[in-house]
């Protein structure tokens, strides 16, 4: 089913499927009820990432690093780095390296937001995140959010990166709850005291520029509520267990570090669970004893000592233009500017580390 035409001003299609998998189909019913238990929408911020494009792609852009850095300048950083590196171990021409150096350079030294190299188009972009909530408070991880049939605790297992392979594609059939989603989303703009009047004429434009929205997959995140409201403790997440690891690790590594009841120089192993089977201080036997609960099954919230933490579902949206997804808007700041992170390369792969400092990793 095709919902409008295409506008002059950006706005395209949406092609809508039915779900025929009985699995799509649970997904479908789970957002559905999650419009009635959670349909008002909390925004959190932005978030910015690199995608890229190349002639191959069409309309296409693939994400190349998270979308979750707090700040656009995290994101220049990582594409530094992601050149620097190719220049140093993925090319052996030294025209290619030369070219590459010199996008490098131009990120050490610019607050660059988009540039071209060896054919393939770079953009720093910006999304929204947002979250649901309603008279339970903000959303949990929903039934039919992708879970392992084990979990696995241990400390080296890894989650997949957030948007790890992403592909961004402003033209892919969208299940009903989604397409709604989206649609609804066109219209948001910035609202109320709290923010400035730029912030609010550049929300705005942003409408008028880019009218389109293209959503990004359900992250899980660890907030926390201390009697002051809720806020983040963790970066998002693929899936809701690999927030609760990040809790735990809260728990039982951070939290006992922090606190001085395990001394900050102790064994990485060593951790309140360790210690509490050893016979501890009642603290870090109440954090064991949370780590068991949190890790006795699909736990979303849980209280320790003056303290709530839960496990929420949060979602990412990106405004599109005809020409493409949003870079960072005037407002977007960030903590520092553009600096050298890496040693000098030269455009035979050399690397001097004697013009002063930098990492290579």
């Amino acid at each position: 089913m095709d919902l409008g035409n295409v506008r002059p001003d950006g706005v395209r299609p949406i092609v809508v499927r039915v779900p025929v998998e009985p699995v799509e189909a649970a997904m479908e019913a789970d957002a559905l009820d999650a419009v009635v238990s959670a349909g008002e929408v909390a925004v959190r911020g932005p978030l910015f990432g690199v995608v890229a494009q190349s002639e191959q792609d069409g309309q296409r852009w693939r994400a190349v690093t998270s979308i979750t850095a707090p700040f656009p300048q995290m994101s220049r950083d990582s594409l530094n780095s992601l050149l620097w590196f190719r220049a140093k171990d993925g090319v052996e021409d030294r025209a290619e390296r030369r070219a590459l150096l010199a996008a490098v350079t131009r990120l050490e030294t610019e607050p660059v937001d988009e540039l071209t190299v060896l054919g393939t188009r770079y953009r720093i972009v910006r999304a929204e995140e947002y979250a649901g909530t309603g008279a339970g408070g903000i959303e949990l991880p929903r039934p039919t959010d992708p879970e392992p049939l084990s979990a696995d605790w241990s400390l080296g297992s890894r989650e997949p990166e957030v948007d790890a392979d992403l592909v961004l594609d402003p033209d892919a059939p969208l299940t009903p709850a989604l397409a709604t989603e989206r649609l609804a989303l066109r219209d948001f703009v910035y609202a109320g005291s709290r923010f400035p009047d730029f912030v609010l004429r550049e929300s705005r434009r942003a409408r008028r520029t880019h009218p389109d929205v293209v959503l990004l997959p359900a992250t899980f995140t660890v907030v926390e509520r201390d009697g002051k409201g809720w806020g983040p403790v963790s970066r998002p997440h693929t899936t809701a267990l690999g927030a609760r690891k990040a809790l735990d690790f809260l728990l039982t590594w951070l939290e006992p570090r922090t606190r001085g009841l395990i001394p900050v120089d102790a064994d990485r192993f060593v951790d309140a669970r360790t210690m509490a089977a050893e016979g501890a201080d009642p603290e870090l036997v109440a954090y064991a004893e949370a780590s068991e609960r949190l890790r006795s099954g699909r736990v979303n919230q849980l209280e320790v000592f003056d303290t709530t933490y839960r496990i929420i579902r949060t979602r990412r949206m990106l405004r599109w233009g005809c020409d493409g997804p949003e870079k960072p808007r005037p407002s977007d700041t960030s903590e520092h500017g553009p600096e050298r992170i890496h040693p000098v390369l030269d455009e035979d792969g050399v690397v001097h580390h004697d013009h002063g400092e930098g990492e290579d990793d």
